[in-house]
């Protein structure tokens, strides 16, 4: 009854309305493009190419932005800020609809990326922290565990869309999502509670808060060049892995029933995780993901391309994304502790969203000039420094382990 109340009227409403906003959020921003595109260019008569451009342009104000959302949260908390970026969401996505010039159409990108830098994981988790203090990391895993369902929502609900209302009443529907419902919750439903101090858990993972690193230096660096690497790997090969497997002599409904197997992997492993959250430290989830992906690239690249494999190889994927995710959340909350954090966090979301921009370009030009084969033997490669870093990085509570 204790839980159930909390839940209702204390803090722990936040987990409850961020998840169903996440599910929202990414559904809305993330998930569409690669549906809605095609009918948007070809209205305008502009190419691909360049609709996705705008895409890439609302991830690059997004890094841009990041750490002083970050800032924002730790001083004001989530209800401002994330209800602020909700409406900009919303006038962009209403926008979005009547945008008949490349110029306008690019406008509406700066306001998304906005929205991005407001609504999506890394300021949820930011919300999270200054609620819950040291102990965030079981809400930030529960919250990721309901953002895994984001495509499962997403891309049906844009599908239906498309064919009932036209890709403008599309648009239309998510602005009134976004200033109707998402920003609302975030204004009003999320909790203003703030954690008086960073709060300890009774497990030994978690260390004290006098006891966790600066937010400068070697340790900082490397984890900001292993996620960001990280987002590189995995926004690059999902943006082509489709045409991979066909390429490897698969059939396009099979290449796509493969696809799908990524994001069930993905919320098992989250699953799994919020099960046992407190009771293995991040960074040797973080490590054990990175050997899985590097594993997997392995696979695929000296095996062969078959349905078997192909299907492990998402699976794998899939399942190692999922408690990445969750490691980039609660991995700067063990090493860095809670004050500050949601400026932490945004610090390293920048250079990671960033390269995710870029990533479907690139490798798409190196696929174009290089064999599948080797592009992924260079993802194994990259892979393997991620794991690099990760190991290179050492802190007090995984000492405490050994």
């Amino acid at each position: 009854m204790h839980r159930l109340r909390d839940l209702v009227f204390g803090p722990g409403r936040a987990v409850l309305v961020l998840a169903f906003t996440q599910i929202l959020t990414w559904g809305i921003l993330i998930y569409p493009p690669v549906l809605t595109m095609p009918h948007v260019t070809a209205a305008h008569g502009w190419s691909l190419a360049f609709g996705m451009a705008g895409f890439s342009l609302g991830l690059i104000v997004s890094g841009l932005l990041s750490p002083v959302v970050g800032g924002l949260i730790d001083r004001h908390g989530g209800n401002v800020v994330m209800a602020s970026g909700a409406l900009a969401g919303a006038l962009g996505l209403a926008l979005f609809s009547v945008a008949d010039h490349p110029a306008t159409y690019l406008a509406c990108w700066l306001l998304l990326g906005a929205a991005m830098s407001a609504s999506l994981y890394d300021p949820a988790f930011a919300t999270l922290t200054r609620i819950f203090g040291a102990s965030a990391r079981r809400q930030i895993t529960f919250v990721t565990f309901a953002g895994g369902f984001a495509s499962t929502v997403g891309w049906p609900a844009t599908h239906l869309l498309l064919e009932a209302v036209g890709w403008r009443g599309t648009y239309l529907t998510f602005a009134a999502i976004f200033a109707f419902v998402v920003a609302p919750l975030h204004a009003f439903a999320l909790p203003r509670h703030v954690a008086v101090a960073p709060l300890p858990v009774a497990d030994a993972v978690v260390v004290p808060p006098q006891a966790t690193l600066r937010p400068e230096g070697w340790p900082f660096i490397l984890l900001a060049a292993a996620f960001s690497l990280y987002s590189f790997i995995l926004s690059g090969v999902t943006s082509n892995l489709l045409a991979l497997l066909e390429r490897g002599g698969l059939s396009a409904a099979t290449a796509v029933t493969i696809g799908a197997m990524f994001g069930p992997a993905q919320v098992a492993s989250r699953l799994a995780d919020f099960m046992l959250a407190g009771r293995t430290h991040p960074l040797w989830i973080a490590r054990g993901a990175v050997v899985l992906v590097m594993s997997a690239f392995a696979m695929l690249a000296l095996a062969g391309i078959s349905f078997p494999l192909a299907a492990l190889f998402a699976v794998a994927f899939g399942a190692a994304n999922g408690v990445m995710t969750i490691a980039r959340g609660a991995l700067p909350l063990l090493m860095f502790g809670p004050i500050g954090y949601g400026r932490v966090i945004g610090r390293i979301a920048r250079p990671a969203l960033f390269v995710q921009a870029f990533a479907p370009f690139v490798v798409a030009s190196a696929v174009e000039t290089l064999s599948d084969r080797t592009v992924l033997l260079l993802g194994t490669a990259g892979a393997l420094i991620v794991l690099v870093c990760f190991v290179m990085i050492k802190t007090p509570g995984v000492a405490a382990r050994r």
